[in-house]
């Protein structure tokens, strides 16, 4: 394969495929030298949260990086414009906030933790799901609405006022 064809199917050059392979080999080594029973301390705190957000990192990038770049890629592989209007910014901004709120509001929704919450705040975690669901649906509609205003302005626009033409026009007295 030539590094045409290489660069075509893989998307980077060679040496980018070479330092991840390698970075992996690294982090492979560590962890069956430190072994992962060392990486968990209880005794102290940071410990802990830092390979938590080792894990996270990996996770992300090793798993939800391809579910939504495949995503995106089956999105952008069927271009579709409706009066010129490109319609993927509109369905890709929502789902991007609605993943990033899922995110970041993940325990209350599956209502993790609720004992200590209940304790917390006197409230319980039932609204989450609930409100999650409607900013999502809100979010939506305001790109539906952008989207809407966007085809009237560009249909406007492709169609503009009518012109006079040198054949109707009236005669000048």
């Amino acid at each position: 394969m030539s590094l045409n064809g290489f660069h075509r199917v893989y998307g980077s050059h060679p040496l980018h495929l070479l330092t991840l392979v390698a970075g992996f080999a690294l982090f492979g080594y560590v962890i069956a030298t430190v072994k992962p029973e060392t990486l968990w301390n209880t005794n102290v705190w940071w410990q802990s949260i830092a390979v938590w957000f080792a894990a996270a990192i990996i996770a992300h990038d090793l798993v939800l990086f391809p579910i939504y770049a495949l995503a995106d890629r089956l999105l952008t592989a069927n271009r579709r414009s409706v009066a010129n209007v490109p319609v993927l910014n509109y369905i890709r901004v929502p789902a991007l906030g609605a993943a990033l709120t899922l995110v970041v509001f993940l325990p209350g929704i599956i209502e993790q933790g609720a004992p200590t919450y209940l304790a917390a705040t006197g409230q319980t975690q039932e609204p989450f799901l609930g409100r999650w669901l409607l900013l999502t649906a809100a979010m939506f509609a305001a790109s539906a609405i952008a989207f809407a205003i966007k085809l009237v302005l560009s249909h406007a626009k492709s169609t503009g006022p009518q012109k006079r033409t040198a054949h109707n026009a009236e005669p000048a007295d």
